[in-house]
């Protein structure tokens, strides 16, 4: 499968905020990620780095 984990990265922890995520969209200031089974998270984040190798989505707090 092709599912990534997205994670915040604060203060040099990563938070676990959704796992299986299949799509990532902005919506303004935010972003909507939803999972294979239909989750939705909002975070207000941006995208630090996207690992593909590890699955790893990398997000960092905004503002």
């Amino acid at each position: 499968m092709c599912e990534s984990s997205a994670y915040l990265m604060k203060d040099g922890n990563d938070e676990l905020i959704l796992e299986d995520v299949v799509m990532m969209k902005p919506e303004g200031d935010k972003i909507v990620l939803t999972s294979i089974l239909g989750e939705q998270k909002e975070v207000n984040a941006n995208i630090d780095h996207i690992d593909l190798l590890h699955h790893k989505i990398m997000l960092t707090p905004r503002g």
